[in-house]
């Protein structure tokens, strides 16, 4: 089945120039002052720019495509793809979906979620997820309204995908309404105590002032982006804060879940399955065996793999970079056969 997916996904229509290119890489770094939050924003796209000009930095610490900084962008349109990190990442850890895509003729526009991010940390921004789809959106309006890119983004074909509270986030912008109160009771039993003790912010929730978080959920408008026409979510967490199919019913566009037999961190049966069974026509993937959460996280070079191994090491079963290329490949034929 694997290889008909990607037989397919090479044949169809206008993929074979997007094969053939380089990737271009930029940065742009946009402000939303109504919520006072930086929404730096990384920009990966087709380019007919030489590829030999492509390049990595050798100390650059994950394994990813070389890249062309700051090349021509096409005058041509692609659909957009926009990309949320996993809790406490940043916009730079999921480059191998990103590397994938463009590959297959897309653009891919990945965001740091400001507090919820490896280099900067807030307990605020730790539990307050909702502030995320408010991020995509934004830099969504952004990208748009910025020269260049305006010209190569196709507005009409536009997705999402995202990885653990990033995978909420696409939901989110699907139309999922959290229930705060279920969320915060599943927190308080056993196994949503283990859920919530996350390795990237230990002792989180000694931290968190109820009051403050409550106070902003109330703040936030409805998160639906009706741009938006497709969403992948992998190992997508926080599935217990949904308990109703209510709450899904403002969803009416295509959903895939991704999710890891071996997942501790956002376990199979309180969030991929769970919200697969809620959500009606949405498809499901579950990578058995020992595939645990971090096999979404970048490939890394030995100096990082030793240094992080609870994020950047698996089990010796496992192959991330094989489970990068099937994920990457369902997603792109996914939003192939939507974003036509």
């Amino acid at each position: 089945m694997f290889k008909k997916i990607a037989f397919l996904i090479l044949f169809l229509p206008g993929i074979a120039h997007a094969q053939s290119s380089a990737i271009g890489q930029r940065t742009f770094q946009y402000r939303d002052s109504l919520r006072d939050r930086p929404v730096s924003t990384e920009v990966w796209y087709p380019t007919d720019a030489d590829a030999d000009k492509a390049s990595t930095d050798p100390e650059y610490p994950f394994i990813r495509v070389p890249t062309i900084r700051n090349a021509p962008i096409p005058l041509k349109k692609f659909p957009l793809i926009m990309l949320s990190h996993g809790t406490g990442g940043g916009r730079l850890n999921m480059e191998w979906l990103a590397d994938i895509l463009v590959q297959k003729g897309f653009i891919v526009a990945a965001v740091d979620h400001w507090g919820n991010t490896y280099d900067h940390k807030t307990a605020i921004d730790f539990v307050t997820p909702w502030n995320r789809a408010q991020d995509i959106s934004f830099a969504l309006t952004q990208l748009l309204q910025t020269r260049e890119l305006d010209q190569a983004i196709d507005s009409e074909r536009i997705g999402a995908a995202g990885f653990s509270i990033g995978g909420y986030t696409v939901l989110a912008l699907a139309g999922a309404k959290l229930s705060l109160e279920s969320l915060n009771n599943f927190t308080e039993t056993p196994l949503g105590m283990k859920e919530i003790a996350l390795p990237e912010f230990p002792n989180l929730k000694t931290m968190v002032n109820k009051e403050e978080v409550r106070a902003s959920f109330e703040k936030a408008p409805d998160l639906k982006d009706k741009r938006i026409k497709a969403f992948f979510a992998i190992c997508p967490a926080i599935g217990q804060g949904f308990r109703s199919q209510k709450q899904f019913e403002s969803i009416h566009d295509p959903v895939y879940i991704v999710g890891a037999q071996s997942d501790s961190i956002a376990p199979i049966k309180t969030n991929a399955l769970h919200y697969q069974k809620m959500i009606k026509g949405s498809k499901l993937l579950i990578l058995p065996g020992k595939t645990g959460h971090y096999v979404f996280l970048n490939e890394a070079r030995d100096q990082l793999k030793e240094k992080e191994k609870q994020f950047f090491m698996d089990d010796k079963t496992v192959n991330r970079h094989h489970v990068h290329q099937q994920v990457g490949n369902e997603a792109a034929f996914f939003f192939l056969g939507i974003l036509r």
